[in-house]
């Protein structure tokens, strides 16, 4: 585990969550948080869950490698703890159907909670502990700095399809990056991001389609993904890449 905790594989046990108003169809959808701002992302070698703190009290940045699919599965369960999510893409269709899993308000409109967004600076909603925000940046293989996580409970994802060496700031300053199977080329060049040793440069080579490693400060922990019945109605069976 980070010394950030951003990973946990500990009981379920720490503190009670904060109340959160959801949309009643979407707890069918996803898996329940573990802990405050934890979610249930996958399992490791033995079975056991792995939570990871994606919204929490210090402004997080995280970096999700070649998987829209990861980064679509991660937006619906902080959706599920009660964050505001704000999604800047130049592809709206394809967040289209998460956007659909937020439901609708009494009047039939798409619920607010969910924002589509150019990529172009707007203005975001105050985070609090109460209402998280999730700010995902989907800006292609080297990403401008728009949305830079600079408030408590409010965290940014950069969603990069592959790697590129012009994006090594947003890689090296990231506190978790998840990554997906990688090419030769490609883990070759996180070698040279992140002085990977042999081993584990390897290791991103002969992942399986449903298994990620999550990467960060003391942190490389493979994982399987673990997604509902519920999920892959949404977004269809697990898989990496666009």
């Amino acid at each position: 585990m980070s010394n950030s905790r951003l990973l946990d594989t500990r009981g379920q046990d720490r503190g009670v969550a904060p109340e959160f108003l959801v949309d009643p169809k979407l707890l069918d959808v996803v898996s329940p948080p573990g802990d405050r701002g934890g979610m249930v992302l996958g399992s490791g070698a033995k079975g056991e869950p792995l939570t990871v703190s994606v919204l929490r009290s210090t402004p997080t940045r995280m970096v999700v490698v070649g998987g829209l699919y990861l980064a679509r599965q991660i937006t619906l369960r902080a959706m599920a703890t009660g964050a505001w999510v704000t999604i800047a893409t130049g592809r709206a269709q394809v967040w289209q159907p998460v956007v659909r899993a937020a439901g609708t308000t009494p009047d039939g409109r798409p619920s607010p909670a969910v924002q589509l967004r150019l990529l172009n600076p707007v203005e975001l909603p105050r985070p609090s502990e109460d209402s998280p925000l999730l700010v995902v940046h989907d800006g292609g293989h080297v990403p401008q700095e728009l949305f830079p996580p600079r408030a408590p409970w409010q965290t940014t994802m950069y969603v990069l399809p592959y790697l590129h060496p012009q994006a090594s700031s947003t890689l090296t300053s990231a506190d978790l990056v998840l990554i997906q199977r990688l090419p030769i080329g490609q883990a070759q060049l996180a070698a040279q991001i992140w002085r990977l040793p042999p081993p584990l440069v390897h290791q991103l080579t002969t992942l399986k389609d449903d298994q990620v490693i999550a990467f960060g400060v003391n942190l490389w922990q493979p994982l399987r993904l673990v997604t509902t019945p519920g999920e892959k109605q949404i977004l269809g069976a697990v898989r990496r890449g666009d």
